[in-house]
């Protein structure tokens, strides 16, 4: 079924759980992606950046989620990723994205509470969910910078504050995690985050989830982390098997031969991860 960001966190918070959050670089994948979460017996959550949804058509991406999501019986929520444009936001809300995620990450924090709270007023009106984020998150998103400072962690009072002044259903927050690590692994600051999740309510978001240790993820689930990202491993997936298959390929021959592979890798890796974040070995918290 075709659901919020809230829906499917409320969910994972219920199960103490968490919802991978997976990119999609191109509508290819999307099919192999929701199949995966069918086959695992799990929500998942597709993500496009502003980009991608210019590329493909918010309103195409939305009806082939819907499609998806309805055929295969699956619990599919449709997010907008590190959106700073407003009118990308209204975009997306009125072709039927069901999440957005406003990103004022790089705005004073005065700021980013003060816009945060004017996009969740806008979107809670038209049924829509919002993820805010607080404190800056590294690296790169598509091959694209997506944080210009040094890195600034989360500060716990200041998420209290942020939560309670904007209303956001999901808080994305800083505890040492970078866009587009693959090459290595990032030690998280699980301290911070107990901290963090102690004062706070709503469901916390990990970005730059592919460079996270795996053995790190029953500790991330049980102190809040209900919405996981992952967005790189299955672009450097992806485009490894395509680079691959289109090599070795006539050129006459179809192109599905070519791509099918590669979106049978992205498949894999979503449910390898969704597995993992069901957290099967911890109980489910009460309360």
């Amino acid at each position: 079924m075709y659901k919020t960001l809230k829906e499917v966190t409320e969910t994972a918070s219920r199960l103490n759980m968490t919802v991978g959050a997976f990119n999609m670089h191109n509508l290819e994948m999307l099919p192999d992606m929701i199949r995966g979460a069918k086959e695992v017996g799990a929500p998942i959550i597709i993500q496009t950046s502003i980009d991608t949804a210019k590329y493909i058509g918010y309103e195409v991406i939305v009806a082939v989620v819907k499609s998806l999501a309805e055929t295969h019986m699956v619990d599919v929520a449709l997010h907008l990723d590190h959106a700073r444009d407003v009118d990308a936001i209204k975009e997306a809300i009125a072709a039927g994205y069901s999440s957005i995620m406003f990103d004022g990450s790089r705005l004073p924090f005065k700021e980013n509470i003060e816009k945060t709270k004017l996009v969740v007023e806008y979107a809670h009106a038209r049924g829509v969910s919002v993820e805010g984020e607080l404190g800056t998150i590294g690296g790169t998103e598509e091959g694209i910078s997506v944080a210009e400072d040094d890195k600034v962690y989360t500060r716990p009072e200041d998420a209290v504050l942020f939560v309670e002044e904007t209303g956001v259903d999901a808080l994305a927050v800083a505890i040492g995690t970078n866009h587009g690590q693959f090459k290595s692994k990032t030690e998280v600051n699980v301290p911070l985050l107990k901290e963090i999740h102690k004062v706070v309510d709503v469901p916390l978001v990990i970005h730059g989830g592919t460079g996270v240790k795996e053995e790190d993820y029953p500790e991330l689930i049980n102190n809040g982390i209900r919405k996981f990202n992952v967005g790189t491993e299955l672009l450097v997936n992806w485009t490894q098997e395509a680079k691959q298959t289109f090599g070795e390929t006539a050129v006459n021959k179809s192109l599905r031969y070519n791509v099918i592979p590669a979106n049978q890798k992205v498949k894999e890796i979503v449910k390898h991860k969704m597995n993992l974040f069901l957290n099967r070995h911890q109980p489910i918290t009460m309360g």
